[in-house]
């Protein structure tokens, strides 16, 4: 099996493509644009438009934005890549995967930015399940053909954005994005694409064992994102309130202990994690934004692939098995409420 080279040199102007014009999507390519890099945005529709018409725009902590992009379209028209972030939801990994092949080559490095468990998790992950696929994300496997693997480079992204109107996004964090390669240690390639992303003003921090730190961010994403849709609670409520403390108790300690099967190594305690969600304030989850606005949500890969972890050591994860389910459901009964005639109010 090949390895990630030991050396690594990008071209003299290298070609980063952003894939998904999203608000992380957008956010990361405004910034790097504006920072002279060579930048490409894959969009369509009122995006598209919009970015062609305009420009990209981001508000953030570091005040207001406005870059144009080397070239907007679809895929067939870019040239081909040689950073490419893939900024989607989850679910709609596999189409975009498929859509940006004509942008990868052998010297490609990919970096999906989606949250959950990532499909390349067994990838030289060194345990008994190594070359193995995730189900819940993967289940033929397909992605890790369309995505060569041993090009991938992990990413745990900790921003936050939203865009209230087309190619214009609004950040109030600050812009972190933790990349790692899958067989863990510090490459060449690693410190190289971080050393590109920093150049924008993104802190980019090079992770020596990736799924340490991916684990943590599951932890906080099971035990908030689902149970926020099934009460409507922010994210302050939710580590604050006892009624829905117990719940948050319960999948924690399940999450916590399929983490430690697999060897990760986290660096809070679970009252220390209880704490930090709290001070978040009353911070409406990206879960639960979309399950308002009717669109798919992302439990496949925050929940069932976390359930499916644990499983695989025969844990039992009754609690974060039964609150996915609440919110499937919850999720359900509220599209099909939508779209009943019944609701429709007489004129």
């Amino acid at each position: 099996m090949s390895t990630p080279s030991d050396s690594w040199a990008w071209p003299n102007e290298p070609h980063i493509v952003v894939a998904g014009a999203g608000a992380i999507g957008c956010s990361l390519a405004t910034r790097l644009a504006a920072a002279g890099q060579r930048v490409s945005l894959l969009a369509r529709g009122a995006t598209l438009a919009a970015i062609q018409a305009q420009g990209l725009r981001l508000d953030d902590l570091d005040g207001a934005w406005q870059a144009r992009v080397h070239a907007a379209s679809d895929a067939q028209a870019l040239e081909a890549a040689d950073l490419l972030f893939l900024c989607c939801k989850s679910q709609d990994l596999p189409a975009l995967a498929a859509q940006v092949q004509p942008l990868i080559t052998p010297r490609t490095l990919v970096v999906p930015c989606v949250n959950g468990v990532p499909f390349w998790y067994f990838h030289r992950s060194g345990d008994r399940f190594e070359g193995e696929t995730v189900r819940a994300v993967d289940p033929a496997g397909r992605l890790g053909t369309l995505l060569p693997l041993e090009q991938v480079l992990g990413a745990i992204v900790f921003i936050t954005a939203e865009t209230p109107a087309p190619a214009h996004a609004v950040s109030r964090t600050p812009h972190l994005l933790m990349l790692g390669e899958p067989g863990g240690g510090i490459t060449p390639r690693l410190q190289a694409a971080c050393a590109l992303v920093a150049t924008a003003g993104i802190e980019a921090r090079p992770l020596e064992r990736i799924r340490d730190k991916l684990w943590t961010k599951l932890i906080a994403n099971i035990t908030s994102n689902p149970l926020s849709v099934v009460t409507g609670a922010t994210l302050q409520a939710i580590y604050t309130e006892p009624a829905l403390l117990a719940t948050v108790r319960q999948v924690m300690h399940e999450a916590m202990l399929a983490s430690s099967c697999y060897g990760a190594r986290l660096e809070i305690d679970p009252i220390e994690f209880l704490r930090l969600g709290a001070a978040m304030g009353p911070v409406r989850t990206s879960m639960l934004q979309d399950h308002e606005r009717g669109r798919p949500l992302e439990l496949a890969a925050i929940g069932d692939a976390v359930v499916e972890l644990g499983e695989r050591y025969a844990l039992p994860m009754a609690a974060t098995r039964a609150l996915v389910e609440q919110a499937r459901r919850r999720h359900a009964r509220g599209t099909a409420e939508e779209r009943s005639p019944s609701l429709a109010i007489p004129a």
